[in-house]
């Protein structure tokens, strides 16, 4: 089996993995300012995307352009979400992030190939056999099984070992000769789920006993709607806005995929959804409340009203809740109290606050992962120090590399 990496290797972003020349795993974009997307021009037989983040999906309908129509392969929930996620090109300039790396008439093209299956159901794609498992990341995620006839390969994509509210933990280990592994935080011990939680609540009240109002910046998929059924089970009342909204209206029609279906229905009758103009903003802003909005890492958004609203006083807050990567406004509003939103630099007075509520498996959730395949290779990928996890877990006796953008290996 051939595998060339396009991008998301010694990175976080722009995930996409062409398997024997044919079938592509994921096609993603690079948040940034510029935005970055996967390397080589290619064009596969089929696309089999794990899950519905853009660092994952962002570019697919790129794929679709001129005569171009491979099937898409995703799981119900992520073609959902997809669609949801990547929107309009309109709504986006309107929002003040970037421009995408397609037309409208490619967008409209992925529901002409787009073909959908569950867990643990084996599918044809581009000649291979291809299986989903459920990654519980967010839902609909997937680790994705390939097997060409001679090698079977687990592409495990972003996932989770621990129980979050809105998703179970992934338990799923099925056999193969090379695993393909991200590693996000496999530097990091997660604290405690309940212990993040109640730090986080008891923050969020006392800003507002104080008469501060607390901006949310959370993921559209899987944290806007995690942190709502925080909010709920800690009877804290808040407003939800962004495309948080219509994930969350879409996600109780597939209660199959979450935990939880009627817990996610309290926590969205326990929200306000705003309705979207900007003076309803300011003025929600105002409170003494709580807001969930996107986007997660600053870079558009109805964060583009309610940060400048809010940043002045001291008594408010900013809680980061998600991965905030290198060069986002997210990450320079945590590295130095100021950030550029919506094209203006912007010191930020009031609280900025970060909470680890990730998705993402951490060290010792991805070494038990592994502890499964201590007979397989091992790629690394998905992450700041894939080097030096490859090298940790060579000292562990596992046959570990980390592959670079660009490269092909034959395993």
């Amino acid at each position: 089996m051939d595998v060339r990496f396009l991008g998301g290797a010694r990175e976080v972003g722009r995930s996409a993995i062409l398997v024997n020349d044919c079938l592509l795993l994921d096609y993603g974009i690079l948040t940034g300012n510029p935005p970055r997307f996967p390397v080589d021009s290619v064009g596969p037989e089929a696309v089999v995307v794990s899950h519905g983040h853009l660092d994952h999906v962002g570019a697919v309908p790129s794929l679709l352009s001129g005569d171009r129509r491979p099937p898409i392969h995703w799981t119900p929930p992520t073609r959902e979400l997809s669609g949801a996620k990547r929107g309009s090109r309109r709504q986006r300039r309107r929002d003040g992030t970037y421009d995408c790396p397609f037309t409208e008439t490619e967008l409209r093209r992925v529901t002409q190939v787009s073909e959908t299956h569950c867990y643990r159901e084996p599918f044809e794609a581009a000649g291979h056999e291809v299986t989903f498992y459920n990654a519980g990341h967010i839902p609909g995620s997937a680790h994705v099984l390939v097997d060409d006839g001679d090698t079977r390969l687990l592409y495990t994509s972003d996932f989770h070992t621990e129980d979050q509210r809105l998703v179970s933990g992934t338990t799923a280990r099925p056999e193969a000769d090379v695993v393909l592994c991200e590693s996000t935080y496999s530097d990091v011990e997660h604290d405690p789920r309940a212990t993040v939680e109640e730090r986080f609540a008891e923050s969020l009240r006392t800003t507002i006993w104080e008469g501060g109002t607390v901006v949310v910046p959370a993921f559209a998929i899987g944290r806007t709607q995690e942190i709502l059924l925080v909010c709920a089970a800690h009877d804290l009342d808040c407003y939800v806005d962004g495309m948080g909204k219509e994930v969350t209206q879409l996600l109780r029609r597939h209660p199959e995929f979450v935990r939880d279906a009627d817990a996610l229905q309290r926590a969205k009758s326990n929200a306000r959804f705003v309705d979207g103009r900007d003076g309803h903003r300011r003025r929600i802003a105002d409170q003494n409340t709580v807001i969930v909005t996107t986007s997660g890492m600053l870079s558009g958004g109805p964060a583009m009203t309610y940060i400048p609203a809010v940043r002045q006083r001291p008594t408010n807050k900013v809680a980061m809740t998600g991965y905030q990567v290198e060069g986002t406004p997210g990450r320079e509003l945590l590295d130095t109290g100021s950030a550029e939103i919506d094209g203006r630099r912007m010191p930020v007075s009031a609280q900025v606050e970060a909470y680890d509520f990730s998705a993402h498996a951490d060290r010792d959730g991805l070494l038990d992962f592994l502890s499964s395949y201590e007979a397989s290779q091992i790629l690394v990928n998905h992450g700041d120090r894939c080097e030096a996890f490859a090298e940790e877990l060579r000292a562990e006796g596992y046959d570990a590399t980390a592959p670079a953008v660009g490269d092909e290996l034959t395993v």
